[in-house]
């Protein structure tokens, strides 16, 4: 396993996520991928039947009602990164991860408020013609923090 000192901090979450089965299927790969925490912005989470590990239970939960309010409270020296289709997102393929950060999705439909965007350190996309499905998207930008940290060790 990695030592935490060498592999920093980081938090994931999405910002007014439209179902609660999506914050579960992240929670889980959250869980499994090493997240520090998981949050929501907007929109509450509530336990459903994806939530099969009980990660409720494993790792911590926070909700913020609103952006202002998650941005004043962001981790001292995490960067922000958002997860956005936006043109000045590097691809995640050549992307270097900051060991203390706090990943940012957006909904499917809506993505990212504009606020969000400029208030993000990194702006972070993948290579594909279409959005993904939020859960699916942060799995993958958790699998690749892990495997680039794995890579440097």
């Amino acid at each position: 396993m990695i030592d935490n000192l060498q592999q920093g901090f980081f938090g994931i979450g999405i910002f007014n996520g439209k179902t609660p089965e999506n914050l579960g299927v992240l929670w889980r790969s959250a869980q499994n991928m090493g997240a520090s925490y998981i949050f929501t912005i907007g929109n509450r989470y509530a336990k459903q039947a994806c939530d099969t590990h009980k990660a409720v239970g494993a790792m911590p939960y926070f909700h913020y009602t609103t952006f202002d309010d998650f941005y004043q409270q962001l981790p001292k020296g995490a960067m922000l990164v958002g997860v956005e289709l936006d043109e000045r997102a590097v691809s995640l393929e050549t992307f270097k991860h900051p060991t203390r950060c706090v990943y940012l999705l957006g909904a499917e439909d809506h993505g990212l408020s504009r606020v969000a965007i400029e208030k993000s350190h990194h702006l972070v996309k993948f290579d594909t013609p279409m959005s993904l499905n939020v859960s699916v998207a942060g799995s993958i930008v958790m699998y690749d923090r892990r495997t680039k940290v794995f890579q440097k060790n």
